[in-house]
């Protein structure tokens, strides 16, 4: 890795370039994800935030069509439904993508994952392995954590060696990817070659600065919904503790790490404190802050997420 990937790389247009055109196109989405991310109350889930923001995920699962080029090939793992995404073309069949999808813990399914694990698998030409893992507050922590490492145990099951999978995640999926790692690490497990995390959730004590900060400015996110989807997924547990805030984790040892988000969400602290962590912990890092951007804004279809899986691809290839 060079000097660069120590640095915050400030990358897109400011907001006045982006036409009126545009932002009405991407209205829609932004809707959806405004319902995924919403909670009436600071301290409680209830059934109404709840379904809301499921249907909000459907919604947003059905207005981003599959990738044309892409097979989509759903199976179950135990009672747990999943899903391969491989190219049709000629690909790499040696390596894959174990991708965690976002959704607060609260919410989430296959038809969620297929947004971001098409761009994954078309970027890289890898196939890409989505699960469905429990959510709260139906099945609190350690639910999700454990249905990963069950899905981390089937690669390993059909012969992919740790350093044939990359970990990727958004949000809430970031915070599972890390777990996920960090219990790999502390069991003395091999480590996946790489992760990628966008707009990940590292800290659920909320104490970064952009929580406040970036309140005003943030399309998507609110304090709110992280206090209500937090309380729901870890109940009563420290928040503090590794497996729920992994930026407070023992780094060391992780494998290279690449890390987006925007300049415009409540948790940009999180990837800002995580990659110094990293750092401080001699792993290498590079974040990547886009300017006038939002959370999980890969998920759009815009250039500026074009080019954002663009750079995904390329970290790899370096990694490799």
């Amino acid at each position: 890795m060079d000097q660069d990937n120590i640095h915050i790389k400030l990358q897109g247009r400011s907001r006045n370039q982006h036409s009126a055109a545009e932002a009405q196109r991407l209205d829609p989405f932004l809707r959806a994800l405004r319902a995924i991310h919403s909670a009436a109350t600071p301290d409680t889930m209830d059934l109404e935030d709840l379904e809301r923001q499921r249907k909000g995920q459907q919604l947003l699962g059905r207005l981003v069509a599959p990738m044309a080029g892409m097979s989509w090939e759903p199976f179950e793992l135990e009672g747990m439904p999943c899903a391969w995404v491989r190219p049709q073309r000629s690909h790499d069949r040696r390596r894959a993508i174990l991708y965690c999808h976002g959704g607060g813990y609260t919410s989430g399914n296959l038809g969620y994952s297929r947004i971001l694990a098409s761009k994954l698998s078309n970027v890289t030409g890898w196939q890409v392995f989505c699960f469905e893992y429990r959510l709260a507050p139906e099945h609190p922590y350690p639910a999700a954590v454990e249905d990963a490492v069950k899905a981390w145990d089937y690669l390993m099951y059909l012969g992919y060696g740790a350093r044939d999978v990359v970990v990727a995640g958004d949000s809430a999926g970031g915070n599972l990817a890390l777990v996920l790692t960090h219990l790999l690490k502390q069991a003395g497990r091999r480590l996946p070659r790489s992760l990628i995390l966008f707009s990940p959730w590292t800290d659920m004590t909320a104490s970064g600065k952009s929580y406040r900060e970036r309140e005003d400015i943030d399309p998507v996110l609110t304090l709110n919904y992280i206090y209500a989807v937090r309380d729901a997924y870890a109940r009563g547990q420290d928040l503090a503790g590794p497996c729920l805030s992994p930026l407070f984790a023992d780094l060391s040892g992780f494998p290279p790490t690449l890390i987006q988000a925007g300049t415009n969400e409540i948790l940009l602290s999180d990837s800002i404190r995580l990659r110094d962590r990293l750092i401080q912990s001699a792993v290498p890092c590079r974040l990547e802050v886009w300017t006038d951007l939002w959370h999980v804004f890969q998920m759009f279809p815009m250039k500026k997420a074009g080019e954002a899986m663009e750079s995904v691809g390329r970290f790899l290839l370096e990694t490799l």
